[in-house]
């Protein structure tokens, strides 16, 4: 399975403002720890590690 990196939200708007609404009223610490447990969740719910290392890959390309 190869990783979709084209647009594929159904409503990228809510999703942002959901993913915000989430963060509100949290430290940095708090906000990071939220982070690890959604990447963690979402993951296992993608299971692929294929999948999961081009994710990664992807990511770590736009950092630096």
């Amino acid at each position: 399975m190869e990783l979709i990196t084209t647009p594929h939200l159904e409503s990228p708007d809510d999703f942002y403002e959901a993913l915000i609404e989430t963060h509100r009223d949290l430290d940095d610490a708090e906000s990071h720890a939220l982070n690890a447990r959604l990447v963690l969740l979402l993951a296992n719910h993608i299971g692929s590690l294929d999948v999961l290392q081009q994710a990664m890959q992807a990511a770590r390309g736009g950092v630096r």
